[in-house]
């Protein structure tokens, strides 16, 4: 047999892996990295074991935790309807003595601070007393001196107290009134008064109307605990380039949080005598927010409407803290306005004057919180004083406050009408089509207090009323509104507001008919809960003549004010 002397590779590499020099790098391999292994885990886990004993020795205690997670969360209502966290702030404000429960914001957590004159004192009670309710609310009147009968206090007022001497202050703008620096301390002045469970304080003037529960629902948005600085601008643009664009104007109102006022009361009067050149109290405010670092947070449903000018011009002496004589006021406007008209200058006073009806039948979609000097313009509602026509809005404002004044636009297709209801105040038709975008717009009602300015110089889009004798619109003013529980639906009636109308030769139906809308709409408190939205409204059919009937209400799904042409 023949034998084969030719090795099979794959054995010569088994033998060889076999032969005993192999075996012995094999062998020392193998034990090597079962070593190596052993240490490498060993390592890895006594580094764990020394990090987490470290971590956990040098941990604070959960109460000391510097973020404010937590703390936030609490202050939250547990209402699942209502979203947990509207502004996020990184640090907490400790409260101290202060500190309370987890509540919502309301009526007992704020305090008035309300800024008035002596000599005008018994005209402009009547304005607050319209508003205020002693039984929930919390407030201090500020004058300047006694008043008669001041003693005796009306239940139905805030308590009324003098504010300190300011004549340490220096004051040197030549047209302004330095009761300026009075008010501008009413904050402080309050602050000191120690009031207990306070979480905001809400300045004003004497001829501002607040809208209570609006004004709640806005500061609940807001974290008290937190430096927060809330208000609007002038309706003026004008006026906004000559005080400021981040200032609250005070007629219009404005709130300051518990922190802010503490941190406020400190500095201040220091404060107060940088800036003696300074015209108002609400300018003197915005310096001091300045110097703290906080600027103006906007909630446009402040309005401040009609301002004090920077030039007290008016001859009937509205103004009388002044004790100058007509001569002087006379004077004094010709040198700051330029102008020799005595009736231009008393009528500059005011950031806008005469008809608010465009400004307030298109409000914003926000709520409404505050209207200013309604005295020196003509009433919001026809035959009526000031007075009874601010009353008059107390009944709507019992049956659905947050929709005061909201604007909805609609349209009655067959007679190809647009209607616009501002509800718990008026409602408008117009003959033909207009977009949307045109009646959200304020129309032309009102004049800004300088002569020269035109439609450029409002903070704020405005419509001109039309010079088409068609399109003059037809408005009906709230007469009577009540509450229908069968339907559980406020029911608003408002009666035509009789004006000479120019003839029309539009081949359409006449609104001249319809003498009375009923208005039909459901109260929704939480209105402001929700995204800002105009509530829908919709022409509904009815078999009573002169008469038409809309509903408002949230949009359903799909709705919209639409335009079809």
């Amino acid at each position: 047999m023949k034998v084969n002397t030719q090795k099979d590779p794959e054995k010569i590499i088994w033998d060889h892996m076999r032969s005993p020099s192999s075996n012995l790098i094999s062998g020392s391999q193998t034990r090597t990295l079962p070593k190596l292994m052993v240490w490498l885990i060993l390592f890895v886990s006594v580094t764990y074991v020394v990090y987490t004993l470290k971590l956990v020795s040098a941990s604070r205690a959960c109460n000391n935790e510097p973020f404010t997670t937590n703390r936030h969360l609490s202050s939250t209502p547990s209402n699942n309807s209502l979203p947990l966290v509207r502004n996020h702030t990184s640090l907490a404000i400790p409260r101290g003595e202060n500190q309370e429960p987890r509540l919502e914001t309301g009526f007992q957590h704020i305090v008035f601070g309300i800024a008035a004159s002596a000599k005008l004192w018994e005209q402009r009670q009547n304005y607050i007393k319209i508003w205020y309710k002693p039984q929930e609310m919390r407030g201090i009147v500020w004058l300047d001196d006694k008043v008669k009968n001041q003693e005796r206090e009306d239940s139905n007022l805030p308590p009324i107290k003098i504010s300190s001497d300011t004549s340490r202050f220096s004051y040197t703008n030549k047209q302004g009134h330095r009761s300026a620096i009075r008010i501008s301390r009413i904050v402080s002045e309050t602050l000191r008064l120690g009031l207990k469970n306070v979480r905001w304080f809400v300045m004003g003037d004497d001829d501002t109307f607040f809208i209570a529960e609006n004004l709640v629902r806005i500061l609940r948005k807001y974290d008290h605990n937190q430096y927060y600085y809330i208000g609007s601008l002038s309706e003026s643009h004008l006026q906004n380039i000559f005080f400021s664009y981040g200032m609250a104007y005070g007629g219009g109102g404005f709130a300051i949080s518990y922190p802010l006022a503490k941190a406020l009361v400190k500095m201040q009067d220091r404060c107060i005598q940088r800036y003696p050149g300074l015209y108002g109290s609400d300018d003197r405010m915005q310096a001091c927010m300045a110097e703290l670092g906080v600027p103006l947070t906007k909630e446009v449903g402040f309005h401040q409407e009609l301002d004090r000018r920077f030039c007290y011009c008016n001859v009937e002496g509205l103004d009388k803290e002044s004790g100058e004589t007509y001569l002087e006021i006379f004077l004094k406007c010709v040198f700051c306005n330029g102008v020799t008209d005595l009736a231009v200058c008393v009528a500059s006073q005011y950031d806008v004057y005469g008809n608010l009806f465009g400004l307030l039948a298109s409000h914003p979609v926000t709520p409404l919180v505050s209207l200013h000097h309604l005295d020196v313009v003509e009433p919001i509602f026809p035959n009526a004083t000031r007075v009874q026509a601010l009353q008059w809005l107390k009944v709507p404002m019992k049956l659905d406050s947050a929709g005061l004044m909201q604007q909805s636009i609609c349209y009655d297709k067959s007679k190809r009408w647009t209607v616009s209801v501002s509800w718990g105040f008026a409602v408008q038709i117009f003959r033909g089509v207009f977009s949307p975008r045109e009646i959200e717009m304020p129309s032309r009602t009102f004049l800004n207090w300088y002569r020269k300015a035109d439609y450029t110089a409002y903070a704020f889009n405005t419509r001109p009323v039309s010079r088409n004798p068609c399109q003059k619109p037809f408005v009906f003013y709230l007469s009577k509104a009540k509450f229908d529980s069968s339907l559980n639906t406020t029911v608003s009636e408002y009666t035509r507001h009789h004006v000479p109308h120019p003839a029309c030769r539009w081949k359409m139906p006449d609104p001249d008919k319809i003498e009375t809308i009923v208005v039909h709409k459901k109260p929704d408190p939480h209105l402001w809960d929700r995204s800002p939205r105009r509530n829908c409204c919709r022409v509904m059919s009815t078999k009573k003549k002169g008469s038409v009937m809309v509903n408002v209400g949230v949009c359903r799904d799909g709705e919209i004010s639409e335009v079809q042409v």
